[in-house]
């Protein structure tokens, strides 16, 4: 959609429905689960289910309601207990957090005056809320930590609290890989009007030749590399990746584990057979990294990764998404955890780049070779903390979104980046490589 071109009314209305979408997401999360459940730390990893779901609201609140609304403050007295830089994680679960209750009610109230607000304020005159962007930050803002939150739910033991549709079966074999010729491209937005900082400004960008996976790396294909020893080798791994490897004794990818002479995972509480033609997930960026060398290949850049998925030779111009300007629609991606699982490689034909590869949207973040860094000309906007203290080499980027990760909050310039160790986020990948000497022109 393009909401450059909506009318005020049907913006408001767009925004008013983007935002009860999302609510009805983060209710399903935090009310599949009794209280015992929200208020538990499943993992020191990650914050209690019921910490997420009064975070979104004090957020909401601070942006909308007191910074574009300019209205009294609801709840000042937990402004900390919610600012995600004061309190690590993992002790989270030791403040005087809101119960289950009282933050439904909270977050409930601050939604009341948000639609409110939403009916009266001009979306136009101050960059903070031209085209809703406030608003769409805040959409945004509220699916990623709904991602995060169904991350805990894979994260919790019990039986299962989530269901999901069956994944397509509609697969094609495809060739191991795609060619994508080089040249200068448009990389990130300066037109996008819900775009976030670190997407911006436009900026062109030249890649040399390089061939790309055309689908993530399967878990058939990881299987090769661990039954091959490659956790056992390290030339494989780079120095901090075989560091890590050992320290933290990894052996798979995350929640696999070995029943006799077959791999099972478990999936949001069901215990099942590790599925071949899937893309792999739960992978470190250093796992990544060691079963590219294996194969004889390397990760793809940030670079290269957006040029394949955005940059359409015939036009010459970089589209939203890998199959055009248009909003995903479900042939195109899984996302939005409609699944609850990746999709078998080779689905979503529909979704497919002009380059021919396919999933570069959904299915699984896929790590990138580079580092978390500002495009030229960056401008933090609307706060430093969203992406201008991240920037540096301790943080990875992830590109394409998960079947987790809902569609407003994944474009074709969309950037992610987290801790080169994390598995235990929706992240796979799939490997690049630079031309041999025989394929050169």
């Amino acid at each position: 959609m393009n909401l450059l071109e909506l009318s005020d009314d049907d913006l408001r209305a767009h925004v008013a429905a983007e935002l009860a979408r999302t609510r009805q997401r983060s209710a399903g999360l935090t009310d599949s689960v009794d209280d015992d459940d929200l208020v538990r730390q499943h993992s020191p990893l990650m914050s209690p289910l019921v910490w997420d779901l009064a975070h979104v609201g004090s957020q909401e609140e601070l942006w909308l309601v007191r910074d574009v609304g300019g209205a009294e403050a609801i709840r000042p007295d937990i402004d900390d207990l919610y600012d995600a830089f004061q309190h690590p994680r993992a002790d989270r679960p030791q403040l005087p957090l809101l119960g289950p209750a009282e933050a439904r009610d909270y977050v409930g109230t601050v939604r009341e005056k948000v639609f409110d607000l939403l009916a009266r304020t001009p979306l136009e005159g101050r960059r903070l809320v031209d085209r809703a962007f406030a608003f769409g930050m805040i959409v945004q803002h509220e699916q990623q930590h709904d991602e995060t939150m169904l991350a805990t739910h894979q994260l919790r033991s019990g039986p299962p609290a989530l269901t999901a549709e069956p994944t397509p079966s509609d697969v094609d074999v495809l060739p191991p890989e795609v060619f994508v010729p080089g040249g200068p491209f448009t990389m990130g937005t300066s037109t996008e009007p819900w775009a976030l900082d670190n997407e911006r400004p436009a900026h062109q960008v030249h890649v040399d030749d390089f061939y790309l996976d055309s689908t993530p790396v399967t878990n058939g294909r990881y299987l090769a590399f661990i039954e091959a020893g490659g956790y056992d080798d390290p030339r494989w791994w780079s120095e901090a990746g075989w560091a890590h490897r050992q320290s933290a004794e990894l052996r798979a990818p995350r929640f696999w584990q070995l029943d006799g002479d077959r791999w099972l995972r478990r999936r949001f509480g069901h215990l099942e057979p590790v599925p071949e033609g899937e893309p792999v997930v739960h992978v470190s960026f250093y796992e990544a990294e060691a079963y590219a060398a294996w194969a004889g290949k390397r990760l793809p850049t940030e670079q290269e990764w957006e040029k394949a998925a955005r940059f359409d030779p015939r036009s010459g111009r970089s589209r939203r998404y890998p199959w055009g300007d248009d909003d995903p629609r479900p042939e195109h991606a899984n996302l939005g955890q409609r699944h609850l699982q990746p999709a078998p490689a080779g689905a979503y034909a529909a979704g497919a780049a002009p380059c021919g590869a396919r999933q570069l949207i959904g299915d699984v973040w896929e790590w990138t070779a580079s580092d978390f860094l500002p495009y030229p000309g960056f401008s933090a906007f609307p706060y430093r903390e969203y992406s201008e203290v991240f920037f540096g080499p301790g943080y990875k980027v992830l590109r394409g979104g998960s079947f987790g990760t809902d569609r407003s909050a994944c474009r074709g310039t969309f950037r992610n980046w987290d801790y080169p160790i994390r598995r235990q986020i929706f992240a796979g990948f799939r490997c690049a490589r630079s031309p041999r000497a025989e394929e050169r022109g």
